[in-house]
């Protein structure tokens, strides 16, 4: 098989395996607890979080170990949201955020918030004057993700967050500006100092790292308030005997995947734009989405018209690659991606898209492949529909 579909998940590394497993049960000491098998636990919690803490570059105490990015971007917003309450109720996010930012602005409209989704360009990126201008005298946050997990998309964050910054200060106002960064780690600096935000989430098993295991970061004197209650973890920000193994598996697959970012970022544009050209010299009528630069080093996303992307998807699969489309037809749903009509693209063409996500292991012979086998598939899928619609 060959598997380009990493920005759905990807593989544990073996190293972050073994480092994992005697957390199992060698070492299974609760944290919270004083003797000596407990302590040990501690350590390893503790450890684990100044290399994340090190590599986000931000202080130890505002990292908090959660379930995966989903929790961290609903803790973000919830906690954050609910503590500001007494001074604003606005929110700006936009309109091509994951499900896990829009669902969650959804519900705190349900309480009372009031939310405004900006739209973005043909490429993916949200105007800089359009978040100021949508800034009131009530707006308490803004989210806007980092890198787009469906077409690659970088958002000018740090410009983002310095303006939202200077034109609280001016309105005599603290507003929290959170990033999603799920999809960044191995191909984006995430140094949260650099970045000028307050609130980052990150998710263990797009980098390598163990599903089940998530990074919020949350500047210190940020309003938080904890969404799971219970023990005194945390720092009393998220209830619950800490995940020790996924921890640990967590900070040192952030560590590799920061210390190998400058050689992944190379390998994976090359192979990256390799697919790119040459899909657009093979394939008549297909459209790149995202933005042509400013965009993940490891993401290609293509529709195709006059087919559909889950004939694609099959095909593909049949011939041993695995890739993602444009659609959430095998999730149950016949809706077209969220973020490809946001960006403009009618149904039909949203339903032809196909969504090529790289990694560290994927060859220039895999590359290749894809190049020999997707032209050939895209024309008899083509031929098929036009047959069908003869007969039709």
């Amino acid at each position: 098989m060959i598997y380009m579909d990493h920005a759905a998940t990807t593989p544990v590394r073996p190293q972050v395996l073994e480092a994992m497993l005697p957390y199992f049960a060698e070492k299974y000491g609760n944290s919270s607890s004083l003797y000596t098998l407990a302590q040990e636990s501690r350590k390893a919690l503790d450890e684990s979080r100044e290399i994340v803490s090190r590599i986000l570059g931000c202080r130890s105490s505002e990292i908090i170990f959660t379930s995966g990015g989903s929790e961290s971007d609903n803790a973000a917003l919830k906690g954050s949201a609910l503590a500001s309450r007494g001074s604003g109720n606005h929110i700006i996010t936009t309109s091509i955020e994951h499900h896990a930012v829009l669902h969650t602005c959804q519900f705190l409209e349900d309480f009372g918030f009031e939310v405004t989704y900006l739209p973005v360009d043909k490429e993916g990126l949200v105007d800089p004057s359009k978040v100021i201008a949508a800034m009131t005298d009530q707006t308490i946050l803004v989210s806007i993700m980092l890198a787009n997990n469906e077409v690659g998309t970088i958002q000018p964050v740090s410009d983002l967050a310095s303006q939202v910054k200077e034109e609280a200060r001016k309105r005599g106002r603290t507003v929290v500006f959170h990033t999603d960064a799920v999809q960044a780690p191995g191909y984006i600096d995430i140094d949260v100092k650099s970045l000028g935000v307050d609130m980052l989430s990150l998710s263990s098993h797009k980098f390598y790292g163990p599903k089940g295991t998530g990074i919020l970061y949350v500047k210190r004197n940020t309003p938080f308030i904890s969404q799971q209650m219970g023990g005194a973890q945390e720092r009393q920000r998220r209830a619950g005997t800490e995940n020790l193994p996924g921890i640990v598996g967590t900070a040192l697959a952030l560590q590799l995947a920061d210390e190998e970012r400058d050689e992944n970022v190379k390998r994976c544009t090359f192979l990256r734009n390799k697919i790119i050209n040459g899909i657009q010299n093979t394939i008549p009528g297909a459209k790149l989405n995202g933005h042509p630069t400013l965009r993940l080093a490891n993401n290609i996303n293509f529709s195709f018209a006059g087919v559909e992307g889950e004939p694609i998807l099959l095909g593909l699969d049949f011939a041993g690659v695995a890739v993602s489309s444009g659609s959430a037809c095998s999730s149950g749903s016949l809706d077209p991606s969220h973020v490809l009509l946001a960006i403009g693209l009618s149904a039909d063409l949203a339903h032809g898209s196909l969504r090529i996500t790289l990694g560290k292991d994927n060859t220039e012979e895999e590359a290749d492949h894809i190049l020999k086998i997707l032209p050939e598939l895209v024309d008899r899928l083509r031929s098929m529909n036009s047959l069908s619609k003869t007969l039709s």
